[in-house]
This record gives structure tokens, C-alpha cells and sequence, in this order.
């Protein structure tokens, strides 16, 4: 085996309400890019604190079911009506087919099982893996649609505006969708992605509150074996896409991660960087 080439890494994230899980071996390094719109940054966000946000957001448990619905949207929100959450629902279903199309046909062999599931509040999802393929030792790609409330202090931490204040539990809505890539070959990287909008409603005891919404999400790279050409066509194909809107976009995100993941106590990164494109 030939030793690795070496590489400095670029890394470029946003902060977002649900912590980014990758899947992977922590002695992985890892390459993020977490793009957080619409251009609300967390402040004072650490992984512990969003973990404990997370585990006080109350979702209902799952239920498996034999067909997938064409909608997990409640009926009160209307079946596909132009609304964000519908258009947002249709296109995370279009992402997953084009997404395990394109797999499946890198692959060769594997082919995904699916598995849909609903809640009994309302909502629901669509898991896929491709496991024991010719590429890939496994692979996954989900979505979720999905109702649940938080607590106050959930909320605050989510938005960057504290003075927000909302006196009970605050209902919600998210849908997104989710993929982990594991390849076969110890020479091609782990990805993984999860991109998401969410919402919250106004609590039947603070009427006339707004109603807040927000895109985030991002999108990682974890090699175990660094090569530069991998580096520079990731970071690349990130710039591309923020460019189409806003070239500050991409500098803009890649600094928020550059932050994010910088030990301040002992003055390192998590990982080396910077990769200049």
C-alpha cells in the first residue's frame, strides 16, 4: 500500500440547530461545509448545549408502514398547495430518487431497500440503504417530514435574535433530508450531507407571535487517506453552488466553520486547514 499523500484541508460550516452526525471513524479527518440559511448564525452554540436542546424536542415515535404515502404534510396544511412546506416536501422526495439513482449506477450491483414510516401526530419519512454493493459498503439516503414541539429555551438557543421570547412549548415543523456514503475502497472518502428547513408556529398561549422559519444543513467530506485533487474538487463544487446566488456566500460559510471548529483553549482546529481554492 502506498503511503498517503498529504494535503492541507479546507473546512467551511455554518452553525445549525441539530448536530451534523457523519457516521464515520473519529480518526477520520473531516472536511465540513454547512451553509445555514437564511443567514441566521447561531452565536454560543457548542456541541454539548445542542445536544441538550436536542433531546428535550419531543417527536413522537415512528411507526413503520407498508407503502409510502404521497404526502407526509397534515391535512391542515393542504396536500401540495405552493406552500414552502409542500414544495420543500417535493423536492427532498426528487432529491432522494435522483440521488439513489445516480448510486445505484456507480455502484452496479447494490440496489436500495426502502422503508417508509409515518408518526401518529403527523408526518414522516423515507429511509433507503444500499448495503454490500460493489462500491459501497453501505449507503443511505432519508428524509423526514415531521410535526413535534420544544421547549422555550430550545427556541431561543435556535435563534439569534434572544430577546424572542415565547412563554410555553413552541410547535414545529421540519422536513429534510439526509445521506451517508461509506465506499468500499479505504482510498475514497466518507461523505455525508443533511440539508432541512424548519418552522415554528406561534404557542396556543402567545397569540400573534410570528411564525419563524429557516434552511440549514451542510455537507462533509472524511477521508482516511488525504488526497488534494478530493480536496480541491470538494471545495470547488461548494463554491459553484454558492456562487449561483452570492459569491460572498462561500467565504462567508467557510470562516463560520473556520470559527466554529477552532479550539480556543489550546489554539488549534479540530483538523488541519486552511485550503485556499
Amino acid at each position: 500500500m502506498p503511503p498517503p499523500p498529504t494535503a492541507a484541508l479546507s473546512s467551511s460550516s455554518s452553525l445549525c440547530l441539530f448536530p451534523l452526525s457523519s457516521y464515520s471513524s473519529p480518526k477520520k479527518t473531516q472536511l465540513g461545509f454547512c451553509p445555514s440559511f437564511p443567514f441566521t448564525r447561531l452565536t454560543n452554540f457548542t456541541p454539548t448545549r445542542r445536544l441538550m436542546t436536542c433531546s428535550a424536542v419531543s417527536i413522537e415515535k415512528e411507526t413503520l408502514i407498508s407503502h409510502r404515502p404521497h404526502t407526509f404534510l397534515r391535512e391542515t396544511d393542504g396536500l401540495d398547495d405552493g406552500s414552502v412546506r409542500s414544495r420543500f416536501q417535493r423536492m427532498i422526495m426528487e432529491v432522494q430518487d435522483s440521488v439513489c439513482g445516480a448510486l445505484e449506477a456507480v455502484d452496479g450491483a447494490g440496489k436500495f431497500k426502502e422503508d417508509a414510516w409515518t408518526r401518529p401526530g403527523g408526518g414522516g419519512g423515507i429511509s433507503r440503504v444500499l448495503q454490500d454493493g460493489d462500491v459501497f459498503e453501505k449507503a443511505g439516503v432519508n428524509i423526514s417530514v415531521v410535526y413535534g414541539v420544544m421547549p422555550p429555551e430550545a427556541y431561543r438557543a435556535a435563534k439569534a435574535n434572544v430577546t424572542d421570547q415565547m412563554p410555553g412549548p413552541v410547535p414545529f415543523f421540519a422536513a429534510g433530508i439526509s445521506s451517508v456514503l461509506h465506499p468500499k475502497n479505504p482510498f475514497a472518502p466518507t461523505l455525508h450531507f443533511n440539508y432541512r428547513y424548519f418552522e415554528t408556529d406561534a404557542p396556543k398561549d402567545a397569540p400573534g407571535a410570528p411564525r419563524q422559519w429557516w434552511f440549514g444543513g451542510g455537507t462533509d467530506l472524511t477521508p482516511s487517506y488525504i488526497f488534494e485533487e478530493d480536496v480541491k474538487h470538494f471545495h470547488s463544487i461548494q463554491k459553484k453552488a454558492c456562487d449561483k446566488f452570492d459569491p460572498s456566500f462561500y467565504p462567508r460559510f467557510k470562516k463560520w466553520c473556520d470559527d466554529y471548529f477552532y479550539i480556543k483553549n489550546v489554539r488549534i482546529p479540530w483538523f488541519l486547514h486552511t485550503y485556499p481554492l
